[in-house]
């Protein structure tokens, strides 16, 4: 098959190429070439494609410093209150009254805070609480994450459909521009015929160009998840794969719920603590008392604790308390929007699986069938070249059709697992408080 590359569309059609592969090799980190001719590129699944990404997430880092915050938040929340050590002078002497020990008494007391109502408990269930949210929402960045590589593989996968089918209207092109300039030159057809073959092939080819650029381009971005080389192959069969439709959908993720659940959690410490912070701590105090002028020591003991005259604290428990059932209205509302969205998405796999089938058996066979016929008598003179066109059209647009629901199948497959966080076992997910 000739490949037509003249004129200004095939200039541009080449700098694009050139500007793709330069912009895909600075993306790759170098390697040496012996090295690329020994090892054949293998096959990349999609379970692959997520564990590659999970291995090599830049956010891990970021993750485990939030958790060791957390622990750190935990520790600190456990710790009581420090004593306070204290020295009071008193019955200085005023200027030219007499001497400095006189009558001059000197106090130092050790004080210490009691918490009373069960303070500290109540700051480590909080402390905890918030730990686990902070758990919970690492986890959700990371089927976020890897959502979109899902998304990614799918589209690779597209891009590679929809360049066979270009590469095929290319040939379908080639092989007519052929065929109506043999009959041009037999003067059976005008020259204008000769010249809509040409430029029918010429768009072909522009359009072959275009899809081989997007194909290496979502090939580059579905491999900087692990920021690698695009040194795989995408096997046709995991496209046309529709299983996943038969298969029961799961309950909704875990980790989504578990940071409404944590948001209640931390509502109801949080009630905790303010009725903790109601009840007053009292302070102790015992010291020594020294006077100067005779050298006697005397012991010194008190205590203070607040009344609850004003402050008992009721607003801070009363907002805490709104907040709680805030989070447990919010835990049911999301609950049931994403048992709706899986129910929807179930349906819709099937839907698109059956779809995708229903043209690769009836449509397909018929629109190649019809192109067959109207070739054979386009030939013997009974057809146009618009007819050929026509069916040549109609068959490619069925085939693009099935590849555009068999790529929407696979996104919505991405966000189904997503939904029901399919991928939560994934080696390297399990983050621990």
């Amino acid at each position: 098959m000739k490949k037509h590359m003249t004129g200004p569309a095939g200039s541009w059609a080449r700098l694009a190429v050139v500007s793709t592969l330069a912009l895909s090799l600075a993306a790759a980190p170098l390697t040496p070439v012996l090295a690329q001719e020994a090892v054949a590129p293998a096959r990349l699944t999609l379970a692959d494609a997520l564990a590659r990404s999970a291995a090599a997430d830049p956010a891990v880092p970021a993750t485990e410093a939030r958790l060791r915050a957390g622990e750190a938040g935990v520790r600190q929340a456990d710790v009581r209150p420090n004593p306070t050590l204290g020295l009071m002078v008193e019955n200085l002497p005023s200027f030219g009254g007499g001497g400095i020990a006189d009558r001059t008494e000197a106090t130092l007391t050790y004080e210490q805070r009691l918490e009373r109502g069960g303070d500290r408990p109540a700051r480590v269930s909080l402390a905890r609480a918030e730990a686990a949210v902070v758990q919970a929402e690492a986890l959700v960045r990371r089927l976020d994450r890897l959502e979109m590589v899902q998304r990614a593989w799918a589209e690779a996968l597209a891009a590679q459909a929809e360049l066979e089918i270009a590469a095929e209207r290319l040939e379908l092109a080639d092989r007519f521009q052929s065929e109506v300039q043999r009959r041009v030159d037999m003067a059976r057809d005008p020259l204008f015929a000769g010249a809509r073959a040409e430029a029918e092939l010429a768009q072909a080819q522009i359009d072959f160009d275009q899809a081989g650029i997007n194909a290496r381009l979502t090939r580059a971005t579905l491999s900087r998840f692990w920021t690698g080389a695009a040194d795989f192959t995408l096997e046709s069969t995991d496209f046309t794969d529709t299983s996943a439709s038969r298969a029961a959908a799961g309950d909704v993720a875990k980790a989504d719920l578990t940071i409404f659940t944590a948001q209640r959690e931390i509502a109801g410490a949080r009630v905790r603590v303010e009725q903790a912070r109601a009840t007053p701590d009292a302070t102790v105090s015992i010291g020594v008392r020294s006077l100067w002028d005779d050298g006697a020591v005397g012991l010194v003991v008190g205590g203070s604790i607040p009344l609850g005259r004003y402050d008992r604290n009721e607003g801070a428990i009363d907002r805490a308390r709104a907040e709680g059932l805030a989070a447990e209205g919010d835990l049911a509302a999301a609950r049931q929007e994403r048992e709706r969205d899986i129910a929807r998405h179930q349906v819709l796999l099937a839907s698109r699986a059956l779809e995708a089938r229903r043209i690769q058996d009836e449509t397909l066979p018929l629109a190649e069938r019809a192109v067959v016929l109207v070739r054979e008598g386009f030939n013997r003179g009974g057809f146009t070249y618009n007819d050929v066109i026509s069916a040549q059209r109609a068959l490619l647009e069925t085939r693009a059709r099935r590849v555009a629901v068999l790529k929407q199948f696979h996104i919505d497959r991405a966000r189904l697992d997503r939904l029901t966080g399919a991928h939560a076992d994934l080696p390297g997910l399990e983050t621990q408080p």
